[in-house]
């Protein structure tokens, strides 16, 4: 019997130590989240700077009131107007994957604000807590996924894929960062109503719906 509480104790002990490498994991992936998102708006304001630049200069030259133009002069303007609609394009590439990078922002803020709940409350066990960990950390590895994704779609050349075969793999991501989000919360409210279940009591009962915000 001895014997058996001395492997039992080494177990939880080893479960224990391993929800702060989880953490620690989950927390690199974080960090690698924000340096894309920054990169991604870093980007974005160069885009939109060059844009300003080109129409500038197109206002300049007042290309409407210009008149007798040679063909090489044609074919100068022709070139502006079209690398300006060539940016404007994909500074509206950039905006929806902002978003997109926005969303998966949110989705990090949910899972941090659901953890430091769950890790607080004492109708968990350390395997419980484990398991949590687990699957938030897949989760965010497929946001993780998602966003490189996002980002390979945005630093591609316009000449390697079509604007309407850019649009699809967008939606196509926007999609699986919904799906993920889902994911979340259900996880979510699934962990909360097992806490809910385990209440002693109505008083317990309600302190924990105030625990997690359930009305």
């Amino acid at each position: 019997m001895k014997k058996f509480l001395i492997i039992l104790l080494l177990c939880t002990s080893a479960a224990k130590a391993q929800i702060p490498i989880v953490g620690t994991v989950v927390k690199k992936v974080i960090k690698a989240i924000d340096l894309k998102i920054q990169r991604l708006q870093n980007e974005t304001i160069w885009l939109q700077n060059a844009q300003k630049q080109i129409e500038n200069t197109l206002s300049k030259l007042r290309l409407n009131e210009i008149s007798n133009w040679t063909d090489k002069q044609q074919t100068l303007y022709s070139g502006y107007y079209k690398e300006l609609w060539q940016i404007k394009a994909f500074i509206s590439d950039y905006r929806r994957i902002k978003e997109l990078a926005q969303k998966q922002t949110a989705l990090v803020g949910q899972y941090q604000r659901a953890w430091s709940l769950f890790k607080g409350d004492k109708h968990f066990t350390v395997e419980e807590l484990l398991h949590m960990q687990q699957v938030y950390s897949g989760i965010l590895e497929a946001s993780l996924k998602n966003l490189d994704e996002l980002i390979s779609i945005a630093t591609a050349g316009r000449t390697q894929m079509s604007d309407a075969q850019r649009l699809e793999l967008i939606t196509k991501a926007d999609d699986q960062l919904d799906e993920n989000y889902n994911d979340l919360k259900q996880f979510n409210s699934q962990n909360q109503m097992l806490s809910l279940r385990r209440a002693s009591d109505l008083n317990e009962l309600q302190t924990l719906k105030n625990y997690y915000d359930l009305h």
